[in-house]
């Protein structure tokens, strides 16, 4: 068995066991968020059957998306609030993941534009997390129950914004191009 594939298993089920924590003090947004992580585990697997992409590059896309669910489920379960610099390194890590995927995108489609595309892009999504966090506190507030998503406040916004970005930058610097024949597999099947 691939060691990329031991991992994948062994964070998926870490994601089981904090969806069972979750569970167990009846933390409803924890519940809710690691479902999600544990449901986005799901794409590479599917990117396997319904476009052919396998090898290596699926199996780290497998990895890097298990770990960053994983790292904000402990996020949810109380880091965000005891670990001053839990939130920057969930927000560095899922923006490089988001990054890299659209990098390796741009370089199929526009390569002329892979860089700007890719870190503007990224902005524009954690501009729209950030809104998706205050939707969800109004939606907490006004019918009195335990919001999905912690809006922490405008400093909090603008250091997730900025490291939003330090994960694009890192991927585009470092030109990652994991992805790229994941991308290519799933163009090549439309």
């Amino acid at each position: 068995m691939q060691p990329l594939t031991v991992g994948v298993a062994a964070v998926e089920g870490a994601l089981l066991v904090a969806l069972w924590v979750a569970y167990r003090r009846g933390n409803t947004a924890a519940v809710v968020n690691t479902v999600g992580a544990i449901s986005l585990t799901l794409v590479p697997p599917l990117l396997a059957v319904t476009v052919g992409a396998a090898g290596p590059e699926l199996r780290g896309l497998a990895f890097w998306i298990a770990v960053a669910g994983f790292l904000h489920a402990l996020g949810m379960l109380g880091r965000y609030d005891s670990v001053w610099w839990w939130d920057h390194l969930t927000h560095t890590l899922s923006a490089a993941l988001a990054a890299a995927l659209l990098y390796a995108g741009l370089l199929v489609v526009a390569p002329a534009i892979a860089v700007a595309g890719t870190v503007l892009s990224i902005v524009v999504l954690g501009v729209l997390w950030e809104v998706g966090e205050l939707f969800a506190r109004e939606v907490g507030e006004r019918y009195d129950i335990e919001p999905v998503l912690v809006h922490y406040g405008w400093r909090d916004t603008a250091l997730d914004l900025l490291f939003d970005v330090v994960g694009a930058g890192v991927v585009v610097a470092l030109d990652v191009r994991l992805f790229r024949p994941v991308v290519e597999a799933a163009v090549g099947a439309v």
